[in-house]
């Protein structure tokens, strides 16, 4: 049987295609140890509020561009911050037909009292595949026993071979990160997901992809979000040279 591995940093409340790239694998890593990206989207997101995008984001104490994800911690003002956003989503998906079911959940996990970045985020992404029926067992970076002075393939290829995968499953997004050959060297396949165009009822006349998965939450119940978490396409790459072909003209 095939062992497909896959590892991201931990968001808050990320798109779908990150709750697919969980369900397809045999077991996801989350990259708590990770640098922190400070124009990232680890701890913002976007929802639709009147029709229109609206951006949201959870404050950190002040720290170093230099820290993991793991060693991030939530401001003081986040409890304030997550009254405020949980009375902006009653206002925007009050008319949803799932929430009902979807407020208390988020509810839930905007009043856990982790302030860990790291730590909260892995919380509530457990809990939200808990409610999609997604039970992928997960493992954190910081629990492998990977060395600091080797670089990020070679990070990667090793967290995947002690966790005893044969493919490692990245976005599409990262096509350009990666070569297969090297993956290859090491016995292992590399393999992108791609989400398939897909549609749902929003508050919005035009459809608009790529919001926080509560967003997704408000509009479908479990049953359907099951279907919507099997609409991708497992990809395997083309030979590097034939990438930086592509890249190059």
């Amino acid at each position: 049987m095939v062992h497909i591995v896959s590892l991201m940093q931990p968001y808050l409340f990320p798109y779908l295609g990150y709750f697919q790239l969980i369900a397809a694998s045999s077991l996801f890593i989350l990259g708590d140890s990770l640098q922190y990206t400070r124009r990232g989207w680890i701890n913002r997101n976007r929802l639709l509020v009147g029709g229109k995008i609206w951006q949201f984001s959870f404050p950190l104490e002040q720290g170093s561009q230099t820290q993991a994800i793991n060693e991030r911690r939530l401001s003081e003002q986040m409890r304030l911050s997550n009254q405020r956003l949980l009375h902006t989503i009653r206002h925007a998906y009050h008319r949803a037909p799932c929430y009902p079911q979807v407020m208390p959940l988020l509810e839930e996990i905007l009043e856990h009292p982790e302030r860990n970045l790291s730590h909260f985020a892995e919380h509530s992404i457990r809990r939200i595949c808990h409610y999609m029926g997604i039970d992928t067992p997960m493992a954190r970076v910081s629990e492998l026993d990977l060395a600091d002075d080797i670089g990020r393939d070679q990070r990667l290829i090793e967290a995947v071979k002690q966790s005893g995968g044969d493919v490692y499953l990245n976005p599409e997004g990262g096509r350009h990160l990666y070569s297969p050959e090297v993956f290859q060297a090491h016995g292992l396949e590399l393999q992108f997901l791609r989400m398939d165009e897909l549609s749902y009822p929003q508050f919005s006349p035009d459809f608009v992809p790529s919001l926080s998965i509560i967003d997704v939450l408000m509009f479908n119940p479990p049953d359907e979000m099951q279907r919507l978490l099997g609409r991708y396409t497992l990809e395997r790459p083309a030979p590097s040279s034939d990438i930086l072909g592509e890249y190059e003209s």
